[in-house]
């Protein structure tokens, strides 16, 4: 009698093991055809076997020589947004938990407000204010734009965790002698790293994908993302594919390296940290 079920139990975890197999190969086939594509000689890419039987790698040269600069300006300004939302973000967030501050409700309202605006928007209206300031084809100005994006998702999420700190810790700190600032930089941001690591990640990939401020606040070639640059490339080199598919295997690389280094940080149970 038991036998039925667990047999019943087995067969549809196999089959549940089974689907998800096959969903996981649709899913990785265009990744797995993108890094084939990029090692095929140039002129052969769309007649390429399922397998790179001689591998090229001249593709990546030319994706480095051609696209270079506009990887090391994604780099720069993903990594100027991450460090500039949570600079604004992480001490904003504590302000909000912990403080008893009037009109919080309607602060954090007023941050789910601007995630619904839409980036054209922005960027139409970010355009004139640039125009004015000089901020247009800079580094700096790309960091700002992509920031709109990364600080209220960083404070929504930092938000929430620091109100899931207990407050004994705070009160410890406190009675040790440290002060406000010393409490935050101490014991908080510590307290907070799951939450941190999660927010500087998603900003990351918001910046690193973005391509409306790209082509909307940049007019030369002297400051442009990657995301533009394979644009660009696209209409440009058609004939060379393999140059096409390298460029987008090397603006894939970062993204994926974070998303396995950071993967135990966004699974990890917020209050564990704490109690620890």
């Amino acid at each position: 009698m038991r036998g039925g079920p667990v047999r019943r139990g087995r067969r549809r975890g196999l089959l549940a093991t089974v689907v998800g197999t096959v969903l996981l190969a649709v899913m990785l086939f265009p990744v797995y055809w993108m890094v084939n594509a990029s090692l095929q000689p140039t002129g052969t890419t769309l007649r390429a076997g399922w397998f790179p039987s001689h591998p090229d790698f001249s593709g990546y040269a030319t994706a480095l020589r051609d696209q270079g600069p506009n990887l090391v300006t994604s780099l720069v300004v993903a990594l100027g947004s991450v460090a500039f939302s949570l600079g604004l973000a992480a001490p904003a967030s504590y302000a909000l938990a912990r403080f008893s501050l009037r009109g919080t409700s309607l602060v954090l309202f007023g941050v789910l407000i601007t995630q619904m605006v839409p980036g054209i928007v922005v960027a139409n209206a970010l355009y004139s204010a640039y125009n004015d300031l000089g901020l247009l084809n800079s580094r700096l100005g790309l960091v700002l734009a992509d920031s709109t994006a990364g600080v209220p998702f960083a404070v929504i999420i930092l938000h929430s965790f620091m109100r899931g700190i207990p407050r004994e810790i705070i009160e410890a700190a406190r009675m040790d002698g440290a002060g406000r600032l010393r409490t935050f930089r101490a014991v908080v941001l510590p307290l907070s790293r799951n939450a941190l690591i999660t927010a500087a990640l998603f900003t990351f990939l918001f910046t690193w994908s973005d391509f409306l401020f790209g082509l909307t606040l940049t007019t030369t070639e002297a400051v442009r993302p990657l995301t533009l640059g394979l644009y660009e490339y696209l209409g440009a080199h058609t004939t060379q594919w393999n140059a096409v598919m390298a460029t987008a295997v090397l603006a894939a690389v970062p993204a994926a390296v974070l998303l396995v280094v950071a993967q135990r940080f966004l699974t990890a149970d917020a209050t564990s940290g704490a109690l620890r």
